[in-house]
């Protein structure tokens, strides 16, 4: 049953993204918050879908920790899944990408009018600055910015190489009629700060959506939202070490996802 379900999910997620990425080409004339909201009805289909026929379901812990401004959202990537449904469980965001997903038919042409940040991931330091570059426009538009710091997808128990990508993003402006806190000047900051808050985000989907698996099992995972981490004053690599080290201990707090 499991291979049959997996199957019929995936025939309907493939239609559901033609059909969604020919609607995606027709929000070209419109705003970037607009064309996002309609785009990501398929996002919101896909985990309602996974849900129907492969028993994937979802729980939040730390709806209160979510702010009322843009930040810089730092997630735990175990699988597929996050990438889908974090569009839709969070604020309007510009997610961190290989600029090949953005060569995919269909699926590509719908993702690159959400405005993503798109990187091409082996041009070393280059690809630092088109972050920084990026995600300050971004966020100057009243985007949250996503980032995976592994990388790339890890097993379940697993911990990669946290990247320091996010910790260099300069601070967004000031959001009128919320307090700004302190920025620093036009040049008065060293590159290896950031005045941006993150979010870290813990989750276990790669238990019940496994990385590289056409296979998806049922259960339950667990999307853990932590509280916001101040980055005044630190530098890219002390920010991530803390990161990293509340995503990784929040992994072991995390009941199974799998059904048993």
């Amino acid at each position: 049953m499991i291979v049959l379900r997996s199957t019929l999910f995936a025939l309907v997620q493939s239609l559901a993204t033609v059909f969604f990425a020919l609607v995606a080409l027709l929000t070209f004339p419109f705003g970037p918050f607009a064309r996002y909201r309609l785009i990501t009805l398929w996002n919101r289909f896909v985990v309602k879908a996974a849900a129907l026929i492969c028993g994937i379901r979802f729980e939040i812990r730390g709806r209160e920790n979510l702010p009322d401004r843009p930040v810089i959202v730092m997630a735990k990537h175990q699988s597929a899944w996050e990438t889908i449904a974090l569009p839709i469980l969070l604020p309007p965001q510009a997610m961190v990408l290989k600029k090949e997903l953005l060569r995919i038919p269909f699926f590509g042409w719908g993702l690159a009018l959400t405005s993503p940040i798109a990187i091409d991931r082996h041009a070393g330091k280059e690809a630092l600055r088109q972050i920084v570059a990026q995600g300050r426009h971004r966020m100057e538009q009243g985007f949250w910015v996503t980032i995976f710091p592994e990388g790339t997808r890890v097993k379940p128990g697993e911990a990669g190489r946290y990247a320091i990508g996010g910790g260099r993003l300069p601070p967004p402006p000031p959001t009128p009629g919320l307090p700004g806190g302190p920025h620093p000047r036009a040049g008065g900051a060293p590159p290896s700060l950031t005045q941006t808050p993150v979010l870290p985000v813990a989750h276990n989907a790669g238990e019940v959506w496994p990385r590289h698996s056409f296979i998806k099992r049922p259960g339950t995972i667990t999307v853990s939202i932590g509280p916001v981490i101040s980055s005044q004053g630190k530098k890219a690599d002390a920010l991530n070490a803390e990161i990293k080290a509340w995503i990784e201990s929040e992994m072991k707090q995390l009941p199974h996802a799998r059904a048993h």
